[in-house]
């Protein structure tokens, strides 16, 4: 996301991050339905685009940044396809490269140097992310660029270029491609507020290499992401030109250069018995009264969280579920006193509560357990398709007690 323009010496990230823990401090009360709702949407954002994770990279990095805001790169770098690097280019096959440093403002001169032919202003990069306003005679636009590693074919590696459902994300556009050198970049074009409450677009390239480089670019038409005037039509590079950017050799020539981090996470004993939970789409399908419905959309065969829209002839309803490892230092905070405690020691908590998203008469009716070694699974069913759009029936397809059955069956784990 673009930088602020102020003197305050914390980056945007860092500055938003400490005012929402002050907030969340002065004001916290514990609510359990919102916590549900909270617990749900961590394993959702894992089947949305990682945009803001993007952005947590970028600050993460910020260890490599050395006096006047240089930041590590490679002394000399292999060929790449656009000819482009922010390092000496001397880079030979026989030569170990040293990492040396090189200022923000080559970083910004590489982004300047990528772009077409244009006025630049209000550049500004700090760590792996750089930023700056761009104008082509059409109007000024926000560019940015984020670099960072993903864990070569992890689930998160092939989620970062999967396009999101539309369920949970409104856009107009989004395909994903395989360049030659196996890397796969996925283009999205949508925008900035998810409830078109501002007309700003967003459209963004992601993009991740076979060793796991991952370059984030995004682009508005409007001088700032947020809190500026739309100032075009669209964003002014097109879905190929945005392809071509975050492919350019100049980015995994940075990532190169950022210290890996070699430490070894250490494995809690509980971990191989609860961690190996199942895909959640197929497994939700499997659990549902047989004939009963119709499922006209759902989320692959992601483990952690999945959903599936359902339709019974009387309207759509999604139904979403997060199947979550090691949750019991959270348990307090989710099960009160007056949740359900079964034979075994699984805790059971059901809400009823108005829908999260603002979709006019959407109502979110959930069911939360939890198991005693911390094994939690929570479902959530909806009156609509979507949490954003208006009710299409009176209740959620599902009941209470079905919601209730299918949390607790044990195909929930392996």
């Amino acid at each position: 996301m673009p930088f602020e323009q102020h003197d305050n010496p914390l980056g945007p990230f860092e500055e938003r991050f400490s005012a929402d823990l002050r907030q969340a401090g002065e004001t916290f009360v514990a609510d359990r339905a919102a916590l549900a709702a909270a617990g749900a949407l961590r394993g959702r954002r894992r089947l949305l685009l990682r945009r803001r994770a993007a952005v947590v990279g970028g600050v993460a990095s910020l260890a490599l940044v050395g006096a006047g805001g240089a930041v590590l790169l490679p002394g000399g770098t292999s060929p790449h396809q656009d000819g482009t690097s922010v390092g000496t280019g001397k880079h030979t096959a026989a030569a170990t490269p040293t990492p040396s440093p090189v200022s923000g403002d080559q970083m910004i001169s590489t982004l300047e140097r990528l772009l077409p032919k244009g006025k630049f202003s209000k550049a500004e990069a700090r760590g792996s992310y750089v930023q700056l306003v761009y104008e082509d005679g059409r109007g000024p636009a926000a560019i940015s660029v984020n670099l960072g590693r993903v864990e070569p074919g992890s689930d998160e590696a092939r989620q970062t270029t999967e396009c999101p459902g539309k369920v949970f994300v409104r856009y107009d556009a989004c395909s994903t491609t395989r360049l030659s050198d196996a890397s796969v970049v996925m283009v999205l074009q949508g925008y900035e507020y998810p409830d078109r409450r501002v007309d700003t677009k967003w459209w963004s390239a992601e993009l991740v290499t076979p060793e796991g480089q991952h370059v984030s670019v995004s682009e508005w038409n409007a001088a700032a992401e947020k809190d500026a005037p739309v100032s075009r039509t669209e964003p002014p590079l097109s879905a190929a030109q945005l392809r071509k950017l975050a492919a350019a050799g100049a980015w995994r020539d940075a990532i190169d250069a950022m210290p890996r981090d070699t430490r070894t996470p250490t494995a809690q004993p509980s971990d191989t018995a609860t961690a190996a939970s199942v895909a959640v789409a197929p497994t939700l399908r499997s659990l549902l009264p047989k004939g009963a419905f119709k499922v006209s959309e759902g989320s692959g065969d992601d483990s952690g969280f999945g959903y599936l829209v359902l339709d019974d002839g009387k309207g759509k309803s999604l139904v979403q579920v997060n199947v979550q490892p090691n949750m019991a230092d959270a348990e307090s905070d989710l099960f009160g006193s007056d949740a359900e405690v079964l034979a075994d020691g699984t805790k059971v908590a059901v809400h009823q509560v108005p829908g999260e998203k603002g979709g006019a008469g959407v109502v979110m009716w959930t069911v939360d357990t939890i198991r005693t070694d911390g094994r939690r699974v929570v479902i959530s069913a909806f009156n609509s398709g979507a949490q954003d759009t208006a009710a299409t029936r009176k209740t959620p397809a599902l009941t209470m007690k079905q919601l209730r059955t299918i949390a607790l069956s044990p195909k929930w784990w392996r």
